[in-house]
């Protein structure tokens, strides 16, 4: 089984709001987060400004909120915001239509930082991960998530000076002479941390695969990813139309939950009717057979409870 390897020792769970994310295969459904308000998302009207169209933004997120009480995968919402007004209008507006947790996601520390201010005086924290910090990262930006109270960060694992899976593992440990960014984040205080190998192109989906293994195995810690944007770009899925589109989404998908995903982003929220089934059928398989390695669900709301 390509999951073996994962079944042997505990992994680290998280509870961020309602939702529960890690532990070994079997034993959590993969929580699926769809992304809303992203550059181009038709349902904007201004992005500095965050003018959106409301009644459509509460359609998509009801609708994955849908998919999710009938497969039993849970789900976040992935918000995005050009700037910190438009993020901060976001924020507050699927606050106030669902209760899933929110990657809160900007493009700069400073965006991120205001929204995350506006959070803490909303009383948000508890269902907000910051999204995101990478190789990038100042003592500025990690020591004002201390002081605003963050509780949950997520952590890009993309090495510049080595993309592949090891390079991940050092860029978060650190060699000899340097602090790792997953220690310079603990120094801080800040203990839950999710990691999310990045994925530049459809090929690195190997890489950001392989990386998921590694690290759930060395450091035990939720990991995830985000496949299918990059599929939608391929040259080849262009020539062969949407058909060959939807079956590379799932097919990236589906490899990600086989290395150990714990949650995945996948794409845009309107794909919700799409990436839910693809990734309960999964979820359901690999549940079943993590059954004979003494490992059974934590939760009723499992796939292969909800949607055998």
């Amino acid at each position: 089984m390509l999951l073996a390897d994962l079944l042997a020792e505990e992994q680290v769970i998280y509870e961020i709001g309602r939702v529960k994310v890690g532990g070994r295969p079997g034993e959590l459904p993969t929580v699926l987060c769809g992304s809303i308000f992203y550059h181009k998302h038709k349902i904007v009207r201004d992005h500095k400004k965050g003018i959106f169209d409301r009644e459509k933004a509460e359609e998509l997120i009801k609708t994955q909120e849908e998919w999710s009480d009938r497969t039993g995968n849970p789900c976040m919402v992935d918000v995005m915001g050009e700037s910190a007004e438009a993020l901060i209008r976001y924020l507050d507006f699927v606050a106030s239509t669902t209760d899933s947790p929110m990657l809160l996601n900007g493009p700069t520390a400073e965006v991120r930082l205001k929204a995350v201010e506006f959070a803490r005086d909303c009383g948000l924290l508890d269902r907000i991960v910051y999204t995101s910090v990478n190789y990038t990262a100042s003592k500025y930006e990690l020591d004002s998530i201390k002081e605003l109270g963050v509780k949950y960060v997520m952590i890009q694992t993309f090495n510049p000076r080595d993309p592949r899976p090891k390079g991940a593992l050092k860029l978060l440990l650190g060699a000899s002479n340097e602090l790792g960014l997953l220690n310079r984040i603990r120094k801080t205080g800040i203990e839950r941390v999710l990691l999310l190998p990045s994925v530049l192109d459809v090929p690195s989906i190997g890489i950001a695969i392989d990386s998921i293994r590694l690290l759930k195995v060395k450091l035990k810690l939720p990991t995830g990813t985000a496949p299918c944007s990059v599929v939608g770009y391929w040259r080849r899925t262009r020539e062969l139309g949407t058909k060959f589109k939807w079956m590379g989404f799932a097919n990236s998908l589906a490899l990600s939950q086989l290395a150990g995903a714990d949650f995945l982003i996948y794409g845009s929220i309107r794909k919700a009717p799409e990436a839910f089934p693809t990734c309960a059928m999964v979820d359901l398989i690999i549940a079943y057979i993590a059954r004979f390695y003494g490992i059974r669900p934590l939760t009723k709301r499992h796939p292969i409870y909800m949607f055998s």
